[in-house]
């Protein structure tokens, strides 16, 4: 399960967020690539843009990535204030 503690500094703030587990597999990028994306320089993904509150299916492509991810390093319990 991840964990909001160890979230990425990346992630943009909200709702989704990959932690410090993740080993850059690219599922999540395959997944939702609107939401996902790759630090080049760092060697792993975080969420780049968060979901429309109101948009049911963007918010079922980033949790089929975040079911999706081997090593649970996806969380949906972020918040705009844990920046």
């Amino acid at each position: 399960m991840a964990d909001k503690d160890s979230k990425l500094p990346e992630n943009t703030p909200g709702r989704f967020y990959v932690d410090d587990q993740c080993i850059d597999c690219d599922a999540c990028r395959e997944t939702s690539p609107a939401y996902f994306t790759r630090s080049d320089e760092k060697g792993y993904s975080f969420v780049h843009q968060q979901p429309d509150p109101d948009d049911a299916e963007a918010i079922d492509l980033c949790r089929e990535a975040l079911e999706g991810c081997p090593v649970e390093a996806i969380g949906e319990d972020g918040a705009e204030d844990d920046a």
